[in-house]
C-alpha cells in the first residue's frame, strides 16, 4: 500500500486533537438535548475555546458535526444559534445516544419504543418471508443462546444478542429502509442497559417471545411472526410505561 500524501496526512486530525473533538462534542450534544443549552442560545467560539481549552479548529469541527445534525445554525449579526428540537435529525445514532444520556432519556425512550412498535413486527413478517434457510435457522440459535444469557444472569452477553437479533430481523425483511433502523436499536438497547432502564434479568415472557419470533419466522408463518414481535414490543412498552411512573414523566409527550 502506498503511503498517504501529505495532503491527506494534513487533512486527518492529530489522535489528540480527535480526542479533543469527541470530548467537547459530547459535551456540547449532550448539553443542547438536555436543555442546559435551550433553543435561541447563542454559542461564541471564543468563549468555547476558553472554557475547552482547544483550539479554534477543534471548535469549529464541532460545530461543523452539530449544524449537521441539525443541532445549530449561523445567523448573521447574530451569531451560532441553538435550533429547536424539531430541527434535529433524531434518527442519528449519536443525538440518540446524547438523548438517552441527558435529562430527555425517557421523551427518547417513549419515541423510540413507540418507532419500534409500528416498524418490528412488519418486519418480522417480511423476514419470515423472504430470510434463507440457514439465516432463520440461525436466528433460532440465537434465540436460545439469549434464553441461556438471560437465564444465567449475563447481562453484557444478553445484550450482546438482543441487539444481534433484532439487527437480523431487520436485514431479514429485505427492506433497505427498515435495514437502516438497526443502528437506532442498537443504541436504546444499550441506552437502556447503561442507564440501567431494563430488568436486572430478562423476564422469562420476553425470553420466550423471542424464541416465538424466531420459530415463526422460520416456519414461514408471517402472520404469526408478526403476532409474536408486536407481543414483544407491547411487553417493552409495558416495561417503559412502568418507569415513566416511577420517574413521574407523562405518558404523552
Amino acid at each position: 500500500m502506498e503511503p498517504s500524501s501529505p495532503e491527506v496526512a494534513a487533512a486527518r486530525p492529530a489522535p489528540a486533537e480527535a480526542g479533543l473533538h469527541a470530548r467537547v462534542l459530547d459535551n456540547l450534544g449532550t448539553a443542547i438535548c438536555g436543555g442546559e443549552l435551550p433553543p435561541g442560545s447563542v454559542l461564541n467560539i471564543d468563549d468555547l475555546v476558553e472554557r475547552y481549552a482547544v483550539s479554534r479548529s477543534v471548535i469549529r469541527e464541532v460545530l461543523r458535526v452539530l449544524s449537521s445534525m441539525g443541532f445549530i445554525e449561523a445567523r448573521r449579526r447574530v451569531g451560532v444559534m441553538i435550533r429547536p428540537a424539531t430541527a434535529w435529525n433524531v434518527f442519528d445514532p449519536q443525538v440518540i445516544r446524547w438523548r438517552l444520556a441527558s435529562s430527555g432519556r425517557m421523551a427518547q425512550l417513549r419515541s423510540i419504543t413507540e418507532l419500534r412498535t409500528a416498524v418490528e413486527p412488519h418486519a418480522a413478517l417480511l423476514a419470515a418471508e423472504r430470510i434463507g434457510h440457514d439465516e432463520a435457522s440461525d436466528l433460532v440459535g440465537l434465540a436460545a443462546k439469549m434464553w441461556a444469557a438471560g437465564k444465567a444472569g449475563d447481562d453484557e452477553r444478553f445484550l450482546h444478542l438482543d441487539i444481534e437479533f433484532h439487527r437480523r430481523v431487520l436485514v431479514a425483511s429485505g427492506n433497505e429502509m427498515f435495514v437502516q433502523l438497526q443502528e437506532l436499536v442498537a443504541e436504546v438497547l444499550t441506552g437502556r442497559h447503561k442507564h440501567h432502564l431494563m430488568p436486572h434479568h430478562p423476564h422469562e415472557q420476553a425470553l420466550q417471545m423471542h424464541a416465538d419470533v424466531a420459530q415463526a419466522i422460520q416456519r414461514r408463518d408471517g402472520e404469526g411472526a408478526r403476532q409474536a414481535m408486536v407481543r414483544l414490543m407491547e411487553q417493552a412498552f409495558g416495561e417503559m410505561k412502568s418507569l415513566w411512573a416511577q420517574t413521574g414523566a407523562p405518558d404523552s409527550a
